[in-house]
């Protein structure tokens, strides 16, 4: 099995979404464009991963969405050294389809006193079947390390929610943990890296807004190891 050197997930840059809400009654979540400054922070963020990558080869998934393509885009990595899949089990939370402002704002105040991995939106998903996705695609990607060519990094470009719930999933995170942590800016990355001891680090934490509330035994040891 060829592991990677790097697994790096980067979230789209700003969207017409995160820059003025009502245009979700107005355009499908998943057609969605980037702003201007969207694209500044993308292109960006691209000269990071140039340097990061250098001349090595990429496998790169990206979430279904226009806002992920176009964020890739932006990034102008070497066509001859990527190879692109779109992913659909990388895509947004399912917010239902064409979404009242003032119900989601009523159901993400539900969702922060219920819990973000539990709360289900009205005909759409919650956190934990966003995980099982996300779950299932990590396990995808774990076979495909089997292939004795598999290039030395991985880049899935994504959104906000799925970056830590990759993480959850790969360091076997808590939900309290999860629920604890903030998501990443637009344009925001983060690189698991292989060590000399096998193992994957996180390059950098996520931002907490609490410290973690576990319903667990205080004397249990939780086991963070990757897959």
């Amino acid at each position: 099995m060829v592991r990677p050197r790097r697994i790096v997930l980067v979230r789209h840059g700003e969207s017409a979404g995160n820059a003025d809400d009502t245009v979700y009654e107005r355009e499908p979540d998943h057609a969605l464009a980037l702003t201007e400054k969207g694209w500044q922070q993308a292109e960006e963020t691209g000269k990071r991963l140039r340097e990061v990558f250098g001349r090595e080869r990429v496998s790169v998934y990206v979430s279904p969405y226009r806002r992920t393509h176009e964020t890739l885009r932006a990034f102008h990595l070497d066509p001859e050294l990527i190879r692109v899949r779109e992913e659909p089990r990388l895509r947004e939370q399912d917010w239902g389809n064409w979404q009242d402002r003032d119900d989601v704002r009523l159901q993400k105040a539900y969702r922060d006193a219920y819990g973000h991995f539990f709360y289900r939106f009205a005909q759409g998903e919650s956190g934990a079947d966003v995980y099982d996705r996300v779950g299932g695609f990590l396990e995808s990607l774990y076979r495909s390390f089997e292939a004795p060519d598999h290039p030395s990094n991985v880049l899935l470009v994504t959104h906000g929610l799925a970056m830590r719930l990759f993480c959850m999933r790969w360091f076997h995170w808590t939900v309290a943990e999860f629920e604890s942590l903030s998501n990443p800016g637009n344009a925001e990355m983060r690189m698991l890296v292989l060590g000399d001891d096998g193992k994957y680090t996180l390059d950098r934490p996520f931002e907490r807004w609490c410290v973690p509330e576990s319903y667990g035994d205080p004397g249990i040891e939780w086991q963070g190891d990757d897959l």
